[in-house]
Parts: C-alpha cells; sequence; structure tokens
C-alpha cells in the first residue's frame, strides 16, 4: 500500500515548565502529537497546540534572498567540516536567522531529513530558493562524501554571483533613477511653478523671448496632456516587462540588442561568460558529467544568448566533439575563453582553467563598472543641471530684458 507524505506544518503551541512558568514557541513538525511528544520530552506540559496561521497579505517577513542562501551554505559547510550533525547544525543556523522565512524554510528543510529524505530532495521542495545547479551539486556532494566542501563552493559562487549582479544593477540603476528624477522634477517645475510665472508675465503686456515662449508652451502642453503621457508611459513599460516574460522571441530580441550596447554590453557579455565558467567549472569539479553540467549551465548566464550557446555546445559535446572546438562553433566567446578552455581539457584541468576565466572576467566587470561610475556621476550632475537651469534662465529673460529697457 503506497504511503502518502505529510508535509512538515509550523505549530505554535504554550506549555508550563516544571517550575509552572508559562512558555510559548514554535515548532516544524508534521502531526500536532509530535509536538506535543517532543515538548514532554523537553519537560515541558503542552497547553495548546495549533497551525501558525497563514498571513492575510503573503508571507511575513522578508523575501529569502540568494544572500541569504550563500551565507546559509556557508554556515552549513562549516558546521558540517567542525563535525557537527547536519540536523543539529541546521537547527543551530535557525536559531540564529532573523529572516522569518528563511527560518521557517530551515526548519522545514531540518523535518524532511528527519523523516528519512536526502538532504537534496529536502532542498528540492524550494525551487525558487534552491535552484536546479544547487540541488545538482548537493546530490553529488551527498553521493561522494563532500557535501562541506560542495556547499562552501556553492557559497562562493552565489557570493561571487550576486556580487557582479551588484555591480551590473549599480550601473544600469544609478543613472536611470538619477533620470527619472531629472524628469519628475522638470515636470513639477512645468505643471507647477512655470504657470505662476506665467501669469507674471502677462501682467507685463510685453513679448516674450522665443525661448521662454517654447518653456511656456511645453508647460502648457504638460498640464494638458500630463495624464496621458503618464498613462501611456505606465503602460509601455508594463507591457514590455510583461512581453519579456511572455515572449521567448522578444526576450531574445532584448538580450541580444543589450549585448550591442555601447560600454553597458561589453559589461553584460563579460559577466556572462564569467557566469558560464564559474557555473561550469563548479558542476564539472563536483563529479557532474560534462554533458550533464552543461545542461545545468543552460539558464544560469543571466542571458539567453549564451543559455542558447550552452544548449548547443551540449549538444555538440554530446556528439563527441571537444569542448573547445564546440565553443568556437556558437561563436560567441572570445579566442581567449576558448583557448583556456582548450588548454584545460588537454592537461585534464579543465575546471582549474575555468575558474581562472571567470575570476579574469569577474576582475574586468568589477573594473568596468568602476569606470563608468567614476565617468557617469559628473556627466549626470552636468544632465540635471542643464535641464533645471534652462527652466530658470528661461523664466528669468523677461526679467533681465525689462530691466535693460529700464
Amino acid at each position: 500500500m503506497a504511503t502518502t507524505h505529510v508535509q512538515p506544518t509550523v505549530f505554535i503551541w504554550q506549555g508550563r515548565d516544571k517550575r509552572g512558568t508559562k512558555l510559548k514557541g514554535q515548532q516544524i513538525a508534521t502531526t500536532p502529537n509530535l509536538v506535543r511528544a517532543e515538548l514532554r520530552r523537553q519537560g515541558i506540559t503542552p497547553i495548546s497546540v495549533k497551525k501558525k496561521p497563514k498571513p492575510l497579505f503573503g508571507g511575513a517577513g522578508s523575501r529569502v534572498s540568494a544572500k541569504d542562501i550563500a551565507v546559509f551554505s556557508r554556515q552549513l559547510a562549516t558546521m558540517l567540516k567542525s563535525g557537527v550533525p547536519l540536523v543539529t547544525s541546521m537547527q543551530i543556523i535557525s536559531g540564529g536567522l532573523k529572516n522569518p522565512r528563511m527560518r521557517t524554510m530551515v526548519d522545514k528543510i531540518r523535518a524532511e531529513v528527519e523523516s528519512g529524505s536526502t538532504l537534496h530532495e529536502a532542498f528540492a521542495e524550494f525551487p525558487v530558493q534552491f535552484d536546479e545547479l544547487y540541488i545538482n551539486l548537493v546530490k553529488a556532494g551527498e553521493s561522494a562524501g563532500v557535501l562541506d566542501t560542495i556547499l562552501d563552493n556553492i557559497a562562493t559562487h552565489k557570493e561571487r554571483i550576486e556580487s557582479i549582479k551588484g555591480k551590473i544593477r549599480k550601473a544600469l540603476y544609478y543613472p536611470a533613477a538619477v533620470i527619472a528624477v531629472a524628469i519628475i522634477v522638470s515636470s513639477i517645475l512645468l505643471i507647477y511653478v512655470i504657470p505662476q510665472f506665467e501669469g507674471i508675465f502677462q501682467s507685463f503686456g510685453a513679448d516674450l523671448p522665443a525661448f521662454t515662449k517654447m518653456v511656456v508652451n511645453a508647460s502648457r502642453y504638460m498640464r494638458s496632456n500630463g495624464i496621458y503621457i503618464l498613462a501611456v508611459t505606465i503602460i509601455a513599460i508594463v507591457a514590455f516587462i510583461m512581453l519579456k516574460k511572455r515572449s521567448i522571441k522578444f526576450a531574445h530580441f532584448i538580450d541580444r540588442i543589450s549585448l550591442k550596447l555601447p560600454i553597458v554590453g561589453g559589461i553584460l557579455e563579460q559577466a556572462a561568460i564569467a557566469r558560464f565558467c564559474r557555473t561550469l567549472a563548479i558542476t564539472f569539479a563536483a563529479g557532474v558529467p560534462l554533458v550533464d553540467a552543461l545542461q545545468i549551465v543552460n539558464g544560469s548566464t543571466g542571458n539567453r544568448i549564451f543559455d542558447d550557446a550552452a544548449g548547443r555546445i551540449r549538444e555538440d559535446v554530446a556528439v563527441g566533439h571537444q569542448l573547445q572546438m564546440a565553443m568556437q562553433q556558437v561563436g560567441v566567446f572570445p579566442n581567449m575563453v576558448i583557448q583556456m578552455a582548450a588548454i584545460g581539457e588537454e592537461a585534464g584541468s579543465l575546471d582549474d582553467m575555468l575558474i581562472k576565466v571567470a575570476e579574469a572576467y569577474e576582475e574586468e566587470v568589477n573594473n568596468a563598472v568602476d569606470a563608468l561610475s567614476s565617468l557617469l556621476e559628473p556627466l549626470i550632475i552636468v544632465f540635471i543641471g542643464v535641464i533645471v537651469g534652462t527652466m530658470v534662465v528661461a523664466m528669468y529673460l523677461p526679467i533681465f530684458k525689462m530691466a535693460a529697457v529700464i
């Protein structure tokens, strides 16, 4: 007879210890009876045990980020290296977590392991937080008996990837945010401030300078059509995001165009190459066959052009081609990367060579982003100054003209 697997649940309990002191807390278990049994084992008389209610508006606490997973992996690796049992390690880690969602997830993973699941099977219950790469590496580590080393490598991998992501976000979001602020400030000036000056100019009864007329007309247009411009802008942004998520062809087009952008395109390309090499290196080093490792890499580079390249490389390798030849055929990797892969294949140290390539490209990304940030900061200041200064000058030109006449 098939047995049904009961999912662990968070229970809220209240009880009294041997001195009569009232206690309360949370416990992960499959049934309330197991919670009561555990409390009695600890010398606590249970008063009530009930399921923790779900929050009205989604899960409580902060979301579980990639950084949280990296820290968890590092802590678990450290404890396992020190000889602490797996279940005890997760119990200790859970007790020190401040993020409620992360703590609940770790407790559920611990309960799964206690009930007989392997660690990679427990992680597979949370596919959003633990992707295919993570689960396959943990599975390989469990099979080879080197789980602590694998978790340490995963933590390093995630830290490096998140560092690159953070750098790229900084390079892209900072100027975009400043430009957005400049547009908002300009809109406020056009809608609320310039009309005040327009009333003053009309009381003069004199002809306005052409530059001032242009700004006043822009103000009138914004007041008449501002709501429509805002609506069209929001619709366009939402449509772009939805189309990119739902249309594979459109997403490919955007990723291809992004690689051709001046300056930024080079940074995105270097970041994708670094992620490809690092992911393939740690997967292959964990004992995963090269064809399977390439399957895992497909989808982890952050750019669909390189994801597709990984898929085509996997197909070529599966029929017997060398990795370096397959990489050359897809036409997206620089010659240096291909040559390093060839040397690694010949020397039997492919993972080491790919790690060196990843580190080199990660360093280039860091340097490029730092240089771009240093270049953009003064340009953005000038940009905002020109926009605001243009409107101020346009408003004061008639005053200066009258003063000169007087």
